[in-house]
């Protein structure tokens, strides 16, 4: 592999975005004003303070939120909770992989449901539907990894108008929801949807940074506080020097001032990577996401992206091939991650990586 990698392939923010300076003071901050509970165990709802804080940003009753180390731990609670072997489940095709690593390791029967520019197509969710009861949806609803599309308002209406005539739960899955470029904030579909149809989980990962691990869950009281006694009873609390530092950053502003500084910077690599994907891949078919972190792409059918990335790979400019998030297909789309390259560099990842697919066109006739 080439020493300077330009890695299209992990989800997450380079260093030169990352707020140390304001996750320092805000540390700094809590350890001062309030060092003991940071220091100490909280119970299975997480910081209270915070989680009144992400209450408010929903214009829920703090008892319908509860803190976890991260949104992948809070999925894996809510399937280990919601969830038996045999239960059919909704997924977008493509999804997140790693949500259906965590289903599939639950024995449910997975339902896959395709996506189109606006999000899941419901009419297929409604007919699929029609096939037999379904137990959950799980549904990214803004600049949805790996899509990178955007639920409209007529489709949230929509699934939460299904969710109370066929009885199912959604999982609304937002952890990109304040990275947003351009357009108007949407409704969210926990605030759209009858109480008890949804469970709506988010992360501060993207926001603040990886390296905290706090996200949340927002839903119905009764719900929530059985999954925070479930979280009790597994690993007592998150950690709450983490949520100490994450709720001063709220409380003092410092995550909104971060939220700015990331949307600028991510938005200006979305450009970037548009733009040189249209210069060396004229071909390409993507939704231009509207914010978030990922880019996907399908290509010409004759393209085997699991081969080309073993050829990228060794160019030096990495990203995920297609059948990664999906349940079968997926062999001509991969996904790129513009919040990982500096924008001056991402011309040339592109460039590699077009440059290492023409190893796999046949020259044409003289």
């Amino acid at each position: 592999m080439a020493a300077d990698v330009i890695s299209f392939a992990r989800g997450a923010p380079s260093a030169d975005i990352l707020p140390h300076e304001l996750v320092r003071e805000a540390a700094s901050k809590a350890l001062a004003d309030d060092w003991e509970r940071a220091l100490s165990y909280g119970t299975g709802r997480g910081h209270p303070e915070l989680a009144a804080w992400i209450a408010a940003l929903h214009d829920v009753a703090p008892e319908q939120v509860m803190v976890t180390n991260g949104s992948m731990e809070a999925a894996a609670l809510l399937f280990q909770h919601f969830l038996e072997p045999g239960d059919r489940v909704i997924v977008e095709q493509p999804t997140y992989d790693r949500t259906l690593l965590l289903l599939r390791r639950r024995g449910v029967e997975l339902v896959p449901v395709p996506l189109e520019a606006d999000g899941v197509d419901v009419d297929a969710l409604e007919r699929a539907l029609g096939e037999g009861p379904v137990k959950l949806a799980h549904l990214i609803t803004n600049f949805h990894n790996p899509a990178g599309c955007t639920l409209s308002l007529e489709k949230r209406e929509r699934v939460a108008a299904l969710a109370a005539e066929h009885d199912f739960t959604v999982f609304e899955d937002d952890p990109y929801r304040l990275i947003r470029f351009e357009g108007a904030e949407l409704p969210t579909i926990l605030s759209l949807a009858e109480e008890g149809r949804v469970i709506h989980a988010s992360s501060f990962s993207k926001t603040v940074s990886p390296g905290v691990r706090i996200g949340y869950l927002a839903g119905a009281a009764e719900p929530i506080a059985t999954l925070a006694k479930r979280a009790n009873e597994t690993y007592i609390s998150p950690s709450m020097i983490a949520e100490s530092i994450v709720y001063e950053l709220c409380r003092s502003g410092g995550l909104e001032r971060n939220v700015e500084v990331v949307r600028a910077a991510l938005k200006e690599r979305r450009d970037a990577l548009v733009a040189a994907l249209g210069e060396h891949f004229p071909d390409a078919d993507f939704v231009v996401p509207g914010g978030g972190y990922f880019l996907w792409v399908t290509l010409a059918d004759d393209v085997d992206t699991v081969a080309l990335l073993a050829e990228a790979t060794k160019a030096g400019a990495p990203f995920v091939a297609g059948p990664d998030f999906l349940i079968e297909g997926g062999r001509s789309s991969l996904r790129f991650s513009f919040a990982s390259v500096p924008t001056e560099r991402i011309a040339e990842g592109v460039a590699r990586i077009a440059k290492s697919r023409e190893q796999f066109v046949a020259p044409t006739a003289a």
